[in-house]
């Protein structure tokens, strides 16, 4: 069965920085587009933050564009996703997705950047 298991997430500064992983398990990883989304304490909605094509090409949202890199290692099976510049506003927690026919989701990583 499909695994995605988050980790990386924690405590940091505003203008801090913080590597998030997820591992994935169960289908043929380097066939498929993966992506980070994120939830922000009393919002409903995830919004996706960042997405990696099989075939390495990146999309971000505006809100973290130039600050936060993703990238991905088929060999290991792993995405990750670099936040530098960290803001009060990235505060939220992190999940790992990807979308066969229907969405899996990880268990997710909480991210808190507050002085």
């Amino acid at each position: 069965q499909v695994q995605l298991v988050e980790s990386g997430g924690g405590l940091v500064q505003p203008g801090g920085s913080l590597r998030l992983s997820c591992a994935a398990s169960g289908f043929t990883f380097s066939s498929y587009d993966m992506m980070w989304y994120r939830q922000a304490p009393g919002k409903q909605q995830r919004e996706m933050v960042a997405r990696i094509t099989r075939t390495y090409g990146q999309t971000y949202s505006d809100s973290v564009k130039g600050r936060f890199t993703i990238s991905r290692d088929n060999a290991k099976r792993t995405i990750n996703l670099q936040m530098n510049s960290l803001r009060p506003e990235d505060t939220a927690v992190y999940y790992c997705n990807v979308r066969s026919v229907v969405d899996y989701w990880g268990q997710g990583t909480q991210v808190t950047v507050s002085s």
